[in-house]
């Protein structure tokens, strides 16, 4: 297939370069080379390339800086995500959509499916949920991805901060009542190719298996890494930030396990594999 990688200098999207060139003649673009809030420009770059699958990967991900640039954030998660869409309706084009666990409000107390009720608490969570429901009005060939507290190879994350903090610090505080699950990019770029083998359109929960809190994450990095540092457990309310997160954001990978895809690992066992690499 001709896959198109929207946001293919990410994090996700260096994976998803990787591991979808195995199979697939990949084409991509990056913020320098196209700005989708410019639906003229969006709808020329996917009409130019006319792909099988386009993989909207691009995003304004700073969840706290969302709470003041609202309207960036609306332009790049809502409006962009319109025109991406849009522009696959005019080829033809399947769409996935990389979307996040923060469209929850945490207060359901068990495992999220893809039928929940969604309720963002954090303009990020919503501008997110906005981009959910243009493609829902747009699209009928679309993989809406929710996936949750993503760590990998090319880009800052939370392993990598706690290391960088565990050089300077002898005790680091960590919040111990927001509970998901750690996904590792590259899993998520391996599912990702499995999915768009099946025209099997939906929304989906695509996330390492097993569930921790921040402060147990934070253990089992420093645990991995043979550091021994003082972890302190905080509460939300002791470590304000500017934008709310849900309480408990775990996905449960549901329509995946419908649709008889293989059980995704563990998050322990993609963390210990990832920080082999670094």
């Amino acid at each position: 297939m001709k896959v198109l990688i929207i946001g293919s200098e990410g994090m996700l999207g260096h994976d998803l370069v990787d591991i979808l060139s195995e199979e697939n003649e990949i084409n991509t673009t990056t913020i320098d080379t196209l700005d989708i809030t410019d639906i003229g420009k969006t709808i020329a770059k996917v009409q130019e390339i006319s792909p099988d699958v386009v993989v909207h990967a691009a995003a304004f991900t700073d969840v706290n800086g969302s709470e003041t640039k609202k309207d960036l954030a609306y332009s790049v998660n809502g409006i962009g995500t319109r025109n991406v869409a849009v522009a696959c309706k005019e080829t033809n084009s399947a769409l996935v959509y990389i979307c996040t666990d923060y469209v929850f409000d945490g207060e359901k107390g068990s495992s999220y499916q893809e039928y929940d009720q969604t309720n963002p608490l954090s303009v990020y969570g919503k501008t997110k949920l906005h981009g959910e429901t243009y493609i829902r009005d747009i699209l009928s060939k679309f993989y809406i991805v929710r996936t949750s507290w993503l760590y990998g190879y090319h880009g800052p994350n939370f392993v990598t901060t706690m290391l960088k903090l565990a050089e300077t610090m002898d005790t680091i505080s960590v919040v111990n009542d927001q509970i998901g699950s750690p996904t590792y990019t590259m899993d998520l770029a391996k599912a990702i190719s499995k999915l768009i083998k099946k025209p099997s359109y939906g929304i989906y929960h695509i996330s390492n298996g097993g569930e921790c809190s921040w402060y147990d994450y934070a253990k089992e990095i420093f645990e991995i890494a043979g550091i021994e540092i003082n972890v302190k457990p905080v509460s939300t309310e002791e470590y304000p930030q500017p934008a709310p997160r849900p309480k408990y954001s775990v996905l449960e990978n549901y329509n995946w396990k419908m649709e008889g895809f293989a059980e995704i690992r563990n998050y322990k066992d993609a963390l210990q594999e990832y920080m082999k690499l670094i």
